[in-house]
This record gives structure tokens, sequence and C-alpha cells, in this order.
């Protein structure tokens, strides 16, 4: 299903990531041009719809969503999405204290690699680090 106005569908799609982000990721601004390029673009529209359920209106809320979404990246060892979850939490209204329990858990979940990947993280997020991150402790 393609139409004559790939460009505001396009929009529509970078503004649910920023809704639950904050910001547009990298990958997601590469799938988006890949997608326009071949005509896939219900893919992400479909792939946005099913996060924003996922994200936006889960019982759980925005803010422990991110955070779960955090520890289990933490976990897997993810790096780049862990980012990008942190990031989020903090947009959803989570703290650093809050990251940094998430970082604790990891410890007790997944081992020392996954608390230092944390810990990591959110020292990136410091002010002194990344000055626009507000930090509510």
């Amino acid at each position: 299903m393609t139409d004559a106005a790939p460009a505001p569908r396009t929009e529509a799609v970078r503004e649910r990531y920023r809704s639950t982000l904050g910001a547009v990721p990298h990958g997601v601004e590469e799938r988006l041009r890949l997608a326009g390029e071949f005509g896939r673009l219900p893919t992400e529209e479909a792939l946005a719809a099913l996060r924003h359920v996922v994200l936006a209106d889960s019982p759980l809320g925005a803010r422990v969503q991110q955070l779960v979404h955090f520890g289990q990246l933490l976990a897997l060892g993810r790096e780049e999405p862990a980012r990008i979850h942190a990031r989020g939490a903090l947009h959803a209204g989570a703290g650093i204290a809050d990251l940094i329990g998430v970082a604790e858990t990891a410890l007790i979940t997944a081992g020392v690699p996954a608390y230092a990947l944390g810990t990591g993280l959110i020292a990136e997020l410091l002010p002194d680090r990344a000055g626009e991150i507000p930090v509510r402790r």
C-alpha cells in the first residue's frame, strides 16, 4: 500500500518516536529512508503503531515501561538501544536515581557486564557530559 503523500506519513512515524523517546533514533531514520526508497513504509507504520501500544498505552505507564526496556537491554548487552531507552525514561519522567536502580537490578539478574554498561550509559547523561538533559534525582 503506497500513496502519493509519503512525507506526511513518514513524519507521523517520526512523531510517534518523538512522543515516546523524545527524539528519533538514527537507526529509525535509516529504516525510514530505506522504507521510503523501496515502498515499504507500511512496515514502519505498523512497527511504530505496535511500539506505541506497548510503550505509550501500557498499564505500566510510560516511565516504568521505558525503565523496563532499559533494564532488559542492559541484560542483553545492547548498548545503543539501552542508551536510547535511558534517554526515553528521562523523557518520560524518570530520574537518574531510577536508572541507577535499574542498573543495580541488572547487576543481580545479568551480572557485572550489564551493571557496568548501565552505569556507563547513565554517566553519559549527567549534566557535565550532556548538559541538555535535566537531572532529576
